[in-house]
Parts: structure tokens; sequence; C-alpha cells
């Protein structure tokens, strides 16, 4: 009989710790942040990712991602900064796709030159812009797919042959596919990230991130880690790994709602632009039906010009104009004013994040709610 498990199994049961004393059906919580250190198998401390929390949902992120091991962050960007670092030094060379959230493309404009660390960014998300941008000194590629806010398919198989056929580390931010969707893993891929505040967390109440990969990529993101301090509390580690439980449900549902509001949308005459792989207007959407398990709960759309999308936001009902994503409740933004806020506009027209983008992330709501909502938002401003 085969080990291997699906995916609500995995979510339920792996890297669930045994309450031993009074058999309860959840796993316990250990607060201590002081432990023995003698007659003991393992020194255990906080900031060294090692308490029986952080240690068994490392096991259950591992075994999500088809990995060998994992690390829990105390944030996303936790996560990115500490993976990169642990793969350059001074004279390096990292390239990104230019399709990348912004806070990634911040850490890069306006950290990496203190440390003597050279970046370039990809002028598309393909495997041949990735390549003409690799120099002698380069030793990672970063993408992220699909992209935020425009949703774009990178070949995650094609950038990791790309990645080994020239001797780099190749990372990728999993966050708006999740494991659900997609294991990058097992495309060839090295280092796997998440914002694991997103469709772990699922409901909008969790901060954390997560690194996936070999024991030996994990080792050395680990000793970089262990000085950066970007642990997590072990409260917030027993909460994501309850949530996670129900990840594989939350987000097949996501799944689905999804493709049904972009195909609405899509078919709107208020709405000038739909960006969703699942479409197959979509330029990557053979390259995502290919490598995807489902085409996630992310949707970006543009309203035609005469309707204001700040008015549209203000006139919905059901669906929240919130900051974040990926939470069982439908939210919205504009990614000018926020995730890609900080970038200029020059730098946004570049990667075609138009003023009036508004990113929608559909939750578990019933879809035809969500489709009046949207219907009476659009009435009332025009």
């Amino acid at each position: 009989m085969s080990d291997a498990k699906g995916i609500n199994t995995i979510c339920t049961h792996v890297g669930e710790l045994k309450d031993n004393e009074y058999k309860g059906a959840v796993s316990p919580l250990y607060m201590a942040t002081s432990y023995a250190f003698e007659n003991v198998e393992t020194k255990r401390y906080p900031r060294y990712f090692n308490t029986p929390n952080q240690v068994a949902l490392a096991q259950k992120m591992a075994a999500l991602e088809h990995g060998e091991a994992a690390l829990i962050f105390g944030s996303g960007m936790a996560a990115v900064s500490t993976s990169l670092m642990a793969f350059l030094k001074a004279g390096d060379h990292v390239v990104f796709q230019d399709a990348l959230y912004g806070g990634t493309h911040n850490l890069a404009v306006e950290e990496f030159n203190k440390f003597g660390i050279e970046h370039t960014f990809a002028e598309n998300c393909s495997v041949a812009a990735l390549e003409a941008e690799i120099k002698e000194n380069t030793k990672v590629i970063y993408i992220e797919t699909p992209s935020n806010p425009l949703l774009r398919i990178t070949d995650i198989k094609g950038v990791a042959e790309l990645a080994k056929k020239h001797g780099l580390i190749s990372m990728i931010d999993n966050t708006f596919a999740s494991p659900v969707n997609q294991n990058p893993i097992d495309l060839g891929i090295d280092v796997v990230i998440h914002s694991a505040t997103k469709y772990m967390g699922g409901h909008s109440d969790i901060l954390a991130g997560t690194v996936i990969s070999t024991e030996e990529n994990m080792d050395r993101i680990f000793q970089m880690a262990k000085n950066f301090g970007g642990s997590l509390s072990d409260y917030t580690v027993w909460l994501l790994e309850r949530s996670i439980k129900t990840m594989g449900i939350r987000v097949k549902a996501q799944n689905e709602n999804a493709m049904r509001l972009a195909e609405f949308l899509n078919d709107h005459n208020d709405v000038a632009q739909v960006y969703y792989p699942g479409l197959k207007d979509h330029p990557d959407h053979s390259l995502a039906a290919n490598q995807m398990k489902g085409f996630g709960g992310m949707l970006s759309f543009e309203l035609i010009d005469n309707l204001d999308a700040h008015k549209f936001m203000e006139a919905l009902k059901l669906i929240k104009p919130s900051m974040s994503l990926a939470g069982v409740e439908s939210t919205i933004l504009l990614p000018s004013k926020t995730s890609h806020g900080l970038l200029s506009p020059e730098e946004r027209e570049k990667q075609g994040i138009k003023d009036n983008l508004l990113r929608f992330s559909v939750g578990i709501e019933e879809a035809e709610d969500l489709m009046q909502d949207l219907k009476q938002a659009i009435n009332r401003i025009k």
C-alpha cells in the first residue's frame, strides 16, 4: 500500500502533535520560551525554530510541498528575505521576473545595494527573458507564479531547467497558487516560499511565512534565519496548524467561485479586461492548465474608463475593500494604492498595473451572492 496521502489528509494529519496525556483531538500548544539544556537530545529555543509546535508544523509544510524540510517565519517577507540572503553575498547577482510582489521588489531595490548584491528584473515572465539577464556572477533566479496582481504565469519547469543548466538556485513565491493548486518542487524548483498569511492561514488573522526545500538547502537557510530572528510565536504556529486543516477544501471552493466570477466579469459590458488564468483567452491559459491543478482564487479586472474604481469599491456591500487576500471572505483592493503603491508610476506602467486595476480575492461565499454584489455596485455608479 502506498504511503502517499491526499491533500486533505496531509492538511489534517501530517505533523500533528499527539496529546499523550489527555488524548485530545488537536495538537497541544507548548507556550514555553525556555527549555532544559541538560540531559536532553535537543536544546530547544524559539529563535532556533525548534520548539515542538514549530517542528511539527514544519513537517506539515514540507509534506504539503513535497519537500524534505521547512521553516516557519514571522511573515512572508521574513521568509523571502532570509531565503535570498542565505544564497547571496557581496558581488553576487540575482535575476527576478518583473511581475513581482511589491515587497519583494522593494527589498531588492532598497536593500541589496547596501550588501553589494546586484539584481536585474527581466522584462517579462518568459524563460528566455530570464536567461537573457544571467551573468557570470548570477547565483539565484527568483519567480512568482501566478504573479501579483496580473496573474501572469511563468513556466516553472522551464525555469527549473534553466537554473540547473547554469548551476543556479531557483526560488519561487508560490503564495497565489498555494500547495493545493501547484507544487513547484515536483517541477524541479529548489526553494518554495509562501506568505502563509494568505491561503494557509485563510482567515485574515495570522501573519506568517514558510520556506520549503531539501535538507541541505534548509540547513543553509536556517543558519541565516537564526541570526535574522524571524521566528513565529508558538501560539500563532498553533493557530496556523489549525487553519491549514481546512486549506484543501477552502482553496478548492475558492477556485470554483473565482472561475465563475471571472466568466461573469468577462461577459459584463462594463468590464474592460479580466485577468484570470482559468479563462481561455488569458495569454498563459495553456501553460497554467499544464502546471496547475486549479487556477486559484485570485483575479484582477478593470472597469470601463468612465466608471470610477474607487466609487465602485465604496458601493460594494458584501465584498470588502481590504489590504490583504486569500481569506474565506471576499476582498478587493487597488494594487496601485496598496501592494504596489511603493513602486513609481513608471514602474507600475511598465508592469501593466493601471491605476484603476482592481485585485479581487474570491472567498467561499455563494457565487450568486458575489455576482449580485458586483452587479449592484456597477449599477450604483453608472
